[in-house]
């Protein structure tokens, strides 16, 4: 049987992180009536959370690793 490497822990990682940022305590958290530059906060956590993760698989899959 072949050993996974690295990338493959991280990439299960990366996927364990993702539904910790978007599982219900944490979304709750940036559930609040503020905005931020007009924008309701979730929706600045969503999408700042979203491309958080987008940039960290790119850099895992590119990675040389």
């Amino acid at each position: 049987m072949r050993k996974p490497s690295l990338r493959a822990y991280r990439i299960v990682s990366l996927f364990l992180l993702g539904c910790l940022l978007f599982n219900y305590p944490v979304l709750a958290v940036f559930n609040v009536g503020a905005t931020a530059a007009g924008i309701p906060v979730l929706y600045v956590y969503l999408f700042v959370a979203w491309g958080l993760l987008i940039a960290l698989a790119a850099a895992i899959i590119e990675g040389g690793s």
